[in-house]
């Protein structure tokens, strides 16, 4: 392993074929806050082999999600179909170090073996044919017949890694065959590529999902074949939905910039992910900087995490209460003006300052702002009849009378009159409040009914109440 006096370098190593998904945001998180914790190198690395899936658009999704998040990069990004050269080098060594050979079976005859393997209730893997030992005679050369290059895998003992996350691992050598690490054309295969690159980059903390576990031994013997330092490897569970399901998209949205464009804060987000997987004692509202401090790699979680919208809906709700109005306004305004509200004759800043204690998201801010910015909203008619009573009438038009002589138009002397009618009729608070919201906003419940009507203003009320 490598030793602790090695600078740390972790990596984030995504597949450009498609967005920046939940599972691997956090991966990058895990991977960013801790070399941020020890001060060391976090490398971008995108591993784009997969040449017909690949795509710069994807590329660019998985940077503008990072850079939402906030995880900066020290190096990189770096593409693995850019150092193929480097892969091929390094395929060479293990030829002639006697740790990789040609191997000349045809896939059909490396399916027929993995069957009459399980057939024999065996596990199904190549059988070894052309793996060269001392005093065994290799078939024939197939005439015209190009080989994939496979590593010789130490065939005894066991390969064996204390695991960041799950602890002490390990497997037989006998359980894994002879990988194949270059194609038939030459090109280097995944597994491959990714030991040449951990080793080139001098990565010393591999921190990434439990679905990398099965390679993660393989990946250990070639390095070690190639006279490279192991690097610390920490496998981290999958997220579950809310169901208990593996994470998909029929649960809501799985993409980080999904989440963006709903309104989600990018801090509420990075804490939230945090503690998916990872703990610090019952702490559950934290900033980056905090995070940065605790995640020194202990406390991750062998279990897997469970995606909870409510909770996250808590934690983005904490970080706008946090936020200042000012900075709000900045971003629900665009928001308000793609749903078609005005904002140029409004007071915004207190339409934020009203609406910001109860968001949960900087969209469902816009939404409610429209309210105020966009059209008057008709209650419903069955909702008017109910409400509209003989006393809701009576009330109504006292809070006209006193509203329209009404010099300074303040929530507080807004207040003062509707609290003036109330007393006056021995009426409480519902009998009018409910009305004037159906009537002036159309909405049964809204915040508190004299600061609205004070940022609504004077004649828009007035006007409103005109035909009650």
């Amino acid at each position: 392993m490598t030793s602790s006096n090695t600078p740390v370098r972790t990596r984030f190593a995504p597949s450009p074929t498609g967005f920046l998904h939940l599972g691997g945001a956090r991966t990058a998180l895990f991977s960013w806050a801790y070399a941020r914790h020890y001060r060391g190198k976090f490398v971008l690395r995108i591993e784009d082999t997969d040449v017909e899936r690949s795509t710069q658009d994807a590329v660019q999704a998985i940077l503008d999600g990072m850079a939402w998040l906030g995880l900066d990069v020290d190096e990189g990004p770096f593409y693995q179909m850019q150092r193929h050269a480097e892969h091929k080098q390094a395929i060479q060594q293990l030829l002639d170090s006697g740790h990789a050979y040609y191997c000349y079976s045809s896939p059909e005859e490396v399916q027929q073996m993995r069957e009459q393997a399980k057939a024999e209730g065996l596990k199904p893997r190549y059988d070894g044919t052309w793996r060269p030992e001392p005093g065994k005679t290799l078939p024939p050369v197939p005439e015209g017949r190009k080989p994939v290059v496979r590593f010789k895998n130490p065939e005894d003992g066991a390969v064996t890694w204390d695991d960041l996350v799950k602890g002490p691992i390990s497997v037989a050598n006998h359980e894994l065959d002879d990988l194949v690490i270059a194609r038939s054309d030459g090109t280097p295969t995944y597994n491959f590529c990714v030991v040449v690159d951990d080793r080139d980059m001098g990565i010393t903390h591999v921190i990434r999902g439990d679905d990398h576990v099965n390679n993660t031994p393989r990946q250990i013997n070639i390095l070690q074949a190639l006279g490279a330092d192991i690097p610390v490897y920490g496998h981290v569970p999958m997220i579950l939905g809310p169901d208990g399901e593996k994470l998909s998209k029929r649960h809501g949205a799985v993409s980080v910039m999904e989440y963006a464009n709903a309104g989600y804060l990018p801090e509420a987000m990075v804490n939230y992910l945090a503690r998916l997987g990872w703990s610090h004692g019952d702490e559950e509202l934290f900033s980056i900087t905090e995070l940065i401090a605790w995640f020194d790699g202990s406390h991750l979680s062998r279990s897997p995490a469970q995606w909870d919208p409510k909770k996250l809906n808590w934690v983005n709700a904490h970080y706008i209460k946090q936020s200042t109005a000012e900075d709000l306004c900045q971003q629900v305004i665009p928001r308000v003006q793609a749903l078609g509200g005005n904002t140029d004759s409004i007071d915004m800043l207190a339409i934020i300052k009203l609406l910001q204690p109860r968001a949960e998201t900087l969209e469902t801010l816009a939404q409610e702002a429209m309210l105020f910015c966009g059209p008057q909203q008709e209650a419903a008619p069955e909702a008017l009849e109910k409400a509209l009573t003989e006393q809701a009438r009576t009330l109504l038009a006292d809070f006209k009378q006193h509203a329209q002589a009404l010099e300074s138009w303040t929530a507080p002397q807004i207040n003062e009159i509707i609290q003036g009618a109330l007393k006056r009729h021995q009426a409480r608070m519902p009998h009018l409040g409910i009305p004037l919201r159906l009537v002036v906003t159309g909405q049964r419940q809204t915040p508190a009914i004299d600061a609205v009507l004070a940022i609504l203003g004077k004649q828009t009320v007035l006007q409103r109440l005109e035909n009650f």
